[in-house]
């Protein structure tokens, strides 16, 4: 997909201050038991044709709204994904934002985990 100039120019400044992580990190923190929520931030009809087993799904469009009554602890370890790692990034700096401090996003998102081979359920 083509972004605009000015759509990566938001994500760039948002992933100045969100920490990524790699799909390798995510499946050896959750070989060695650790405790995190993966969230899959991505349209409903995306969630639904297929997602990252284990995930939970918060769409973009509610998450702000919604997140707190799903996560009231602010302490709490959340990495969200979505198809490129973009609006993740967006996404994680809003949470940022509202308190949340420990907040991840997934590099490369449903795409790398895709090409990874990584677990998926639907």
């Amino acid at each position: 997909m083509d972004h605009s100039k000015e759509f990566l120019e938001l994500v760039t400044d948002a992933k100045s201050r969100v920490t990524e992580v790699t799909v390798d990190d995510v499946l050896q923190r959750q070989q060695r038991g650790e405790r995190f929520r993966l969230i899959d931030v991505r349209e409903d009809d995306e969630w639904r044709a297929g997602h990252a087993d284990g995930a939970e799904h918060l769409g973009r469009g509610i998450l702000e709204r919604d997140i707190v009554g799903r996560v009231p602890d602010k302490d709490e370890e959340l990495i969200l994904y979505c198809g490129g790692g973009f609006r993740s990034a967006l996404a994680a700096d809003n949470l940022l934002r509202m308190g949340y401090r420990r907040v991840r996003s997934l590099a490369g998102g449903w795409k790398e985990w895709n090409d990874r081979k990584m677990p998926t359920a639907k």
